[in-house]
């Protein structure tokens, strides 16, 4: 029987908080029912184990983040979109850090299929995209030179890995304006139909 005033989503959202706490790795069952004074037991009425409470925390920290980034682009393309977005991931990356480290879990592609926010983030990022005139397999190569270079340049700011003097908000500038000028002049696949 569920324990009164528990809820998969009150779980998920103290998870959610708990992650950017402790670090998303320290998300444990134990650490989670301890948080609500009950007993681990108590909280599998409302998730399966460990991994299908991480994987409901990744599902809903991508819906965070894909929320964020939606409404920094609205209205914008190109050269201004790119730098919405990518300001919106970084800005939720630091201010989330155990959310964001979260959303780098690979989950099962069936639950992506059937999560509204995931299918959100690639509408939004394809779409973005398209405006540099990108198609298949050009795309799927931008998408992964994106969050390569944004997880990245994150996970590094997070840990202090700039040492130099530079301001690491300059640097994060010029790296999202070589990202527009590679987008711009992309070497296009060609393809041999014939």
């Amino acid at each position: 029987m569920a324990r009164a005033g528990l809820s998969t989503e009150r779980l998920i959202t103290a998870a959610a908080e708990l992650a950017d706490e402790v670090g998303f790795e320290k998300v444990t069952l134990s650490a989670l029912a301890r948080r609500f004074g009950v007993k681990d037991a108590s909280l599998y009425s409302h998730v399966k184990g460990l991994a299908d409470l991480r994987t409901r925390l990744a599902l809903h920290a991508g819906g965070e983040l894909i929320e964020r980034i939606a409404a920094a682009v609205a209205g914008r393309a190109g050269k201004e979109a790119l730098a919405a977005f990518a300001g919106a991931y970084r800005g939720y990356a630091l201010e989330h850090p155990g959310r964001y480290a979260a959303t780098q879990i690979r989950v099962d592609q069936s639950l992506i299929a059937d999560s509204p926010a995931m299918r959100r983030t690639a509408e939004i990022t394809y779409g973005m995209l398209r405006a540099y005139g990108l198609d298949e397999p050009d795309l799927t190569d931008a998408v992964r030179l994106l969050r390569s270079t944004f997880h990245g340049y994150c996970a590094l700011e997070s840990a202090g890995g700039f040492g130099a003097a530079r301001e690491v908000r300059a640097s994060w500038d010029k790296a999202v304006e070589a990202l527009h000028l590679a987008l711009t002049h992309w070497p296009r696949e060609t393809r041999n139909d014939g």
